[in-house]
Order: C-alpha cells, then sequence, then structure tokens
C-alpha cells in the first residue's frame, strides 16, 4: 500500500521529546535500518519506503508532528506537486473550462491555493521530484488523455494567458503604497479601469490612499486588478471574503459575467450558497490537511456540492469523510414556553457623521439571534453597544455577564494555552477537541494563521462565564466544514448552560443553519442603520431577501438551502406568494 510520511517541521522538537522519541521507537529502526534519521537541520526526516505505517510514531509524538497516511490506491500517480521530502503533498489539479466557472471546494490546508496557483503559473509543479521545477512538456505528458493535458499544450503554445486574484488581500497594502487609483492603472491592461471601478462599486474610493480601505474594498479592487489584465482564465481565490451578503451577489453576477466561448473561471469558495450559484463545475479537494490533497474529477455544480455533503465520492470509490453533513428544518421556537434572557430599550446612537437607529428587542434563554446586513450599516456597532464596548454608554445590557467575540482578531504574543487556559480545563469535549486545537497550544497567537486564530478566539469566547454570547462574523476564515461544525458546537455549548447568543455573519447558509431567529439591518452605508427584530426565522428572512430581490428553496436531496435562479418559474411563483424563505 503506498502512504506518505509528513513531518511538521515547526511542531518537531527532537530536544524536548526525550532525544528523537520517535527514532527510539520506530520498529524499522530497531532492526538497524535508518526509517527515522536526524535531517540536516536537526530535525527527523522519514524515509516513506522503509515506512510500515505502524502508528506508533505518530501516537507517541508529544508535539503532534508526524502524519502517516495511507494513500487511496487510485492514487497510482506520483504528485503533481510535493514541497519538501516530508512535506505537504498535491495530487491532480482542476481544469480550467472556457466558457463556465469552474468552482473548487474543500477544507483550508488541503491544497486548493496551491492547485491555483499552478494552473496560472504562479508556482512551478515539480512533479514530485523535490528540487527540480517540472519542464512544460513533463507536465503534459504527466496529465495525458486528461482535459488538463490540453490546456496545459495551448499554456506552453502562448494560447492561454492568466490572471490571478489572491486569497490574501489583506497583504496588498503591504506591497503597494499609493492611491486605489494608480494601483489599478498600473494593472489596467484593456483601458477599462472606469466601467470596471463602476460595476465593483469601487469608483468613490479610486482616489483613497490603499492603506486606508477596509476588507471589503480592498478585496473588490484586488478583484478589479485581476479583471483589468488581458486574460482569458480568471482565477480568483475566496473572492467572497470580507463582503456582505449582498456584495457577494453582486460580485458572483460579476464574476459569472466573464465566462464566454473564449474566456474560462475558476473560483475557490467556501460559503456554499455563493459557489452555488457560481459554479456550473465543481472539483472537490479530499485529502489531510496539512498532509495531501487529491483533486477529484469534475462534476456539475448541484452534483459536486451534494456529493461533498455526503462525504462519499462513488465513481471514485473514496470516502473521504466518515458522517454526512446533513441539514434539517427546525420548528420556530414556542416563546409562550421561553424564559425572557434580556431585553433592550429603543435607542439611537450618533457615532461620529453615522448614525444607528435600534426598536426595542428580547432574547429568550436558549435563544440564537442571527444578525443580518450590509458592511458599514451598524452591526458591529450595535453588538459593542450592547456588550459595553461602544464609543457611548447607557445602552448595554445591564446586569447580564456578556462574552464578546470581535470582528477584527487582534493577536498578541501569549501563548495559546495560557489564553485557553478556562477552555482547556472545562471544555475539552465540546470546545477544544471539535475546534481542532490541540496542535496550537505550544504557538503564540502572533504566530498563528487568520482560520487558526479564528478558531482561538472563539473557544475563549464560549468558555466565558457568560449569560450572552455576541459574536461578531465567527465563520470568517473558516473552511465549509469548519463552519457548519462551528454551528453545531455554539448550540450544544448553549443548550448544556441554557445561554444565549447573538451572532453577526454574513454566509447565510451558517446563519440559516445556526439561527433561531433574526436581526435584520437596513440603511444607507457609512451614513445611516436601522435593526428591526428579533424576528422568527421565516418573517425575517422574507425582510432580509426582499431587500436583495432573491429567494431561497431547499435542495431536495440534502435539504441545504439554495438560490432560485431570478426570474425562473419558481422564483416568480415565490414572489407573488410573498415567501421568498423556503416556500
Amino acid at each position: 500500500m503506498k502512504r506518505i510520511a509528513v513531518v511538521d517541521k515547526e511542531k518537531c522538537n527532537p530536544k524536548e521529546c526525550g532525544n528523537y522519541l520517535c527514532m527510539r521507537l520506530c520498529p524499522v529502526n530497531r532492526t538497524a535500518k535508518e526509517c527515522i534519521v536526524k535531517d540536516t537541520d536537526g530535525k527527523i526526516k522519514i524515509v516513506e519506503d522503509l515506512c510500515i505505517g505502524c502508528g506508533i510514531c505518530v501516537n507517541r509524538c508529544p508535539y503532534g508532528a508526524i502524519s502517516i497516511i495511507n494513500l487511496p490506491e487510485e492514487l497510482t500517480k506520483e504528485p503533481i506537486h510535493r514541497y519538501s521530502e516530508n512535506g505537504f503533498a498535491l495530487y491532480n489539479l482542476p481544469t480550467p473550462i472556457f466558457g463556465k466557472v469552474v468552482g473548487i471546494i474543500g477544507r483550508n490546508g488541503i491544497g486548493k491555493s496551491t492547485a491555483v496557483r499552478i494552473l496560472a503559473g504562479v508556482h512551478k509543479p515539480n512533479l514530485g521530484k523535490i528540487g527540480r521545477d517540472a519542464e512544460q512538456k513533463e507536465v503534459v505528458e504527466y496529465f495525458k488523455g486528461s482535459e488538463a493535458q490540453g490546456f496545459f499544450e495551448r499554456m506552453g503554445k502562448g494560447e492561454v494567458k492568466v490572471s490571478y486574484k489572491p486569497q490574501q488581500v489583506e497583504i496588498i497594502p503591504k506591497q503597494f503604497q499609493g492611491i486605489v487609483k494608480d494601483l489599478l492603472h498600473h494593472a489596467d491592461e484593456q483601458g477599462k479601469l472606469d466601467e470596471i471601478a463602476a460595476a465593483l462599486e469601487i469608483t468613490p474610493i479610486l482616489d483613497h490612499d490603499i492603506s486606508k480601505i477596509s476588507g471589503g474594498e480592498l478585496q473588490r479592487v484586488a478583484i478589479a486588478a485581476c479583471v483589468l489584465k488581458k486574460a482569458n482564465v480568471y482565477f480568483f481565490d475566496e473572492p467572497t471574503s470580507y463582503l456582505d451578503v449582498k456584495q457577494r451577489l453582486k460580485i458572483s453576477q460579476f464574476i459569472r459575467s466573464l465566462a464566454d466561448e473564449h474566456t474560462g473561471v475558476v473560483v475557490i469558495e467556501h460559503d456554499l450558497i455563493i459557489l452555488d450559484y457560481l459554479a456550473d463545475i465543481v472539483h472537490l479537494m479530499y485529502g489531510a490537511p496539512g498532509v495531501y490533497g487529491v483533486v477529484s474529477q469534475p462534476k456539475s455544480g448541484k452534483a459536486g456540492i451534494n456529493t461533498y455533503l455526503s462525504g462519499f465520492l462513488k465513481e471514485e470509490n473514496v470516502r473521504f469523510r466518515d458522517h454526512e453533513i446533513k441539514f434539517e428544518a427546525r420548528p420556530p421556537i414556542d416563546v409562550k414556553k421561553s424564559v425572557t434572557l434580556t431585553t433592550w430599550e429603543p435607542f439611537k446612537e450618533k457615532l461620529g457623521k453615522f448614525e444607528l437607529e435600534a426598536s426595542a428587542g428580547k432574547i429568550y434563554r436558549n435563544d440564537i439571534v442571527g444578525v443580518l446586513g450590509e458592511n458599514g450599516i451598524g452591526k458591529t456597532s450595535f453588538v459593542r453597544t450592547l456588550a459595553g464596548e461602544g464609543e457611548t454608554k447607557g445602552h448595554e445590557i445591564q446586569d447580564l455577564k456578556v462574552s464578546y467575540k470581535p470582528q477584527y482578531l487582534d493577536p498578541s504574543d501569549d501563548m495559546v494555552m495560557t489564553y485557553l487556559q478556562e477552555a482547556i480545563q472545562k471544555y475539552e469535549v465540546q470546545i477544544m477537541r471539535p475546534l481542532e486545537l490541540k496542535g496550537l497550544l505550544m504557538k503564540k497567537l502572533s504566530e498563528l494563521s487568520g482560520g487558526e486564530l479564528q478558531r482561538v478566539k472563539i473557544a475563549k469566547a464560549l468558555s466565558q462565564d457568560a449569560d450572552l454570547f455576541l459574536m461578531d462574523e465567527p465563520s470568517a476564515y473558516l473552511d465549509v466544514e469548519q463552519r457548519l461544525r462551528l454551528g453545531k458546537i455554539i448550540r450544544e455549548v448553549l443548550s448544556l448552560s441554557h445561554r444565549s447568543a447573538l451572532i453577526v455573519d454574513h454566509d447565510l447558509l451558517f446563519i440559516d443553519t445556526i439561527s433561531d431567529r433574526l436581526m435584520v439591518f437596513d440603511g444607507k452605508p457609512a451614513v445611516c442603520g436601522k435593526v428591526e427584530g428579533p424576528f422568527f426565522m421565516e418573517q425575517g428572512m422574507n425582510s432580509f431577501l426582499k431587500n436583495i430581490a432573491l429567494t431561497f428553496r431547499r435542495d431536495e436531496e440534502t435539504q441545504r438551502p439554495r438560490i432560485n435562479k431570478p426570474g425562473s418559474q419558481l422564483d416568480t411563483e415565490q414572489k407573488s406568494k410573498g415567501r421568498l424563505y423556503y416556500a
């Protein structure tokens, strides 16, 4: 059986584990063969051809630095790329198709960005041969007989020109200093700056300093820079991060409009509703995060997402998850049997030039209230006001212990183990394990990735002794499975203690999955915001969807929410009945 051995060099700590504990315990080493050896950097190295897959080193390593994985039998080829001798390996690549939007779905750390960077020519594949880049003809030969062969042949002839929007748009201000217009002028190869800026609604910020704009604005600037280049294949790595629901839908429509008979589009996206709305074709990616990733054969958008949720690739006979992800419609809470946790009176708050107006509201015990609305319309200000974190006092919830997870995650030099002391002591089973935090305990908060820091901040908030949890955008930086798992974690923690939560988020699927009731914000971004509710889910979603002129249905197979095609028979029928949400 073919297997892969991966060593996380950051976690490997030979001096502290008892002087190369894994080397001394390895049964192959004990037969005088060198399976686990000391590498040139003082860490360990594993010779995969000698490894018998016993798992002793994996289980006994106190720092979780070793992964030994038996690969699916279907993986007969060498990887398209491997980072180092005991590093991450990527098998296969998605295939861009002209006239189509190709979506990629998978967990964080599974190689999605690596795959796109290889296709975009940003990263050179090595076909598993460490230390050398593969030549163009070798890559073509590797994919012989597949659609990818034609793509790489055309790329080698210069018939394919690509443009790539990276995942981490927040690093752009570190690489470019100046105003937005100058950055876009530099990228504009088509002379369409004004047209694209208008389509992406960034015209008002063209004269702003790139370091002063918001995350959502920065995302749209990055998309504009990508699209302004002359290309016939566009790659977008997580194009909806930092965007609100309305912006996500507009960006999705814009990206879809790029695909024609001469142009292909490839998108990585964690928001399932948006991916479903965007993609004609979907590639699933599975494997073990940080160890290896496999790109599946293409499927239609609906079938691909449903297959991903099922955890089983029938055609390839691969089960990549031990459970299905299911969606269940929950009955509305019975307010007659509910105990009130807290209330607030109507209030108005002046925050500089912005004015926030809130109607009276009530939260029950065991109540999870989702919050929806555009960016810049007061959602965070409202939550901060209730938490007593706002600029002015007097409207915060009185006589109630509140735990607040902010939108922006400021890292510090605290050790994760110290920062999460209460969660470790009280919630090992309910929080620490399902959020997969054990491997982060010896790191500093400042050393964590965005997704890791998000999970740590969520664990910190949920472990506090509080009556009400206020969480601002907890799904940001998390992958599909982490988002859906988080919904279950929050619900289980709250149900055990009869506590409640107010959750602001832009992922409609996450909000739909977790919420008992909804608050809806309306108004004009950066000018004024008005909050109504909480409403029961149907009333709240109807109110919200009316503002964005969309209707939703449930998928008949998985019960997941899906957007109806605007103008379709079902869309028209639901609008005529005034039931925009799951008629």
